[in-house]
């Protein structure tokens, strides 16, 4: 706690003064009888205190959660222009808010918790947000984990909806880079998009000119869309889900007016990526991205991971030119970054391909990581040499 860990386990509480309910403030002293630290109390979670705050007693009020705020939009000063406006605002212990993220999409804010502690906070919480952020309207998101124990607040419920909000489907429509992109806010993963993907996606943009993509775990295509703007010669979205793929195409419908989008090939195959890409084809790509879903949910599956991850990138090298980039990415929190690049290049040393690494990516701005269980993000780019 002392060098900055947000989270107190069930398991390295020694005493406890009396039960406590969910959502209060937990005062933690040492074993001098020392204050440490105080946080939201929580005990229906073996994270049993998120820690809001270290060092000398402090009050948490109204003025606390201001310069939170106010200091969570600073570090995005600067960071984005008038051709992006889909973001992370607040992006939970790393920046002082445990259990809690903020993302714009345009006009519209989407809240999630991940901690009962922020339902009874949830009415002071949407003030203050409407006090600093421009909003037509604030929706919120309910973890999975926590949605049976909320209370009276549902995932989805409209926190504020103004006038041009009231009959929202939640699907609203935002800019990244000068590309228009559809969030479902409503019934999205996360809270309606990746987000913290954006940089990569541009980068991806930046190596797609006269190649041909295959984007594998495709989600809503934003990969693809990325490689048709910057010239790729066809783009091929592959995911195992029929509504991803549906987003896809209402994603390359939002940017037809672009001549290089609408010039530009787009194909979906609705099949599992791991078995498609298993499959022997003649057919060879310039430019292959594997973004897949968490591999590893938990530690026990960190091994098996790695595994899979390896025989990922492997399946993917027999689609990939010779002169071919591939670009793979996880979201496996329980594998290292360097043990998930380390997968990716035993890959190719097993299938005795030579390969230039051209380099590797961690977190975007607005995704800050500050300890170590919030490392997620990592990407590798790697090129086939002949």
């Amino acid at each position: 706690m002392r060098a900055g860990h947000p989270w107190i386990f069930s398991n390295s509480v020694r005493k406890q003064n009396r039960e406590g309910i969910s959502g209060e403030l937990a005062a933690i002293y040492d074993r001098k009888d020392e204050f440490l630290a105080v946080g939201f109390f929580d005990p229906d979670s073996p994270i049993r205190v998120r820690v809001l705050h270290t060092g000398k007693p402090m009050v948490i009020d109204e003025a606390f959660w201001k310069t939170r705020l106010r200091t969570a939009l600073g570090r995005r000063e600067g960071l984005f222009d008038d051709r992006t406006t889909g973001y992370r605002i607040i992006n939970g212990e790393s920046e002082g808010w445990p259990g809690l993220v903020l993302d714009r999409y345009g006009p519209i804010l989407a809240v999630k918790i991940y901690t009962a502690a922020w339902v009874e906070r949830l009415p002071r919480l949407t003030a203050l947000i409407r006090e600093h952020v421009p909003t037509e309207g604030i929706l919120l998101r309910i973890s999975r984990n926590i949605q049976t124990i909320a209370g009276p607040v549902r995932d989805g419920t409209w926190l504020y909806q103004s006038e041009a909000t009231r009959n929202s489907d939640g699907k609203v429509v935002f800019l990244e880079n000068g590309l228009r992109l559809e969030a479902d806010v409503l019934r999205g993963q996360k809270t309606g998009f990746f987000l913290d993907q954006r940089e990569n996606r541009l980068s991806v943009g930046g190596l797609a000119h006269g190649r041909s993509v295959v984007n594998a775990f495709s989600f809503s295509g934003g990969f693809s869309l990325y490689a048709a703007r910057a010239g790729a010669t066809s783009v091929t979205d592959l995911d195992i889900s029929a509504h991803a793929l549906s987003a896809a195409k209402r994603n390359f419908d939002l940017n037809a007016t672009d001549p290089s989008v609408a010039r530009c090939p787009h194909d979906t195959i609705q099949a599992d990526a791991f078995e498609w890409l298993a499959k022997k084809t003649e057919r060879k790509f310039g430019l292959i991205v594997l973004d897949p879903p968490s591999l590893a949910k938990r530690e026990s599956e960190r091994a098996r991971a790695i595994r899979a991850y390896e025989k990922l990138a492997a399946s993917a090298l027999a689609h990939l030119a010779d002169d071919g980039i591939l670009v793979a990415s996880s979201c496996s929190a329980h594998v290292s970054a360097e043990e998930f690049f380390a997968s990716v290049r035993r890959a190719f040393d097993k299938n005795r391909r030579k390969f230039a690494e051209l380099k590797t990516t961690r977190h975007a701005a607005d995704h800050p990581a500050t300890f170590k269980e919030a490392e997620y993000l990592k990407a590798v780019y790697v090129r086939a040499i002949n």
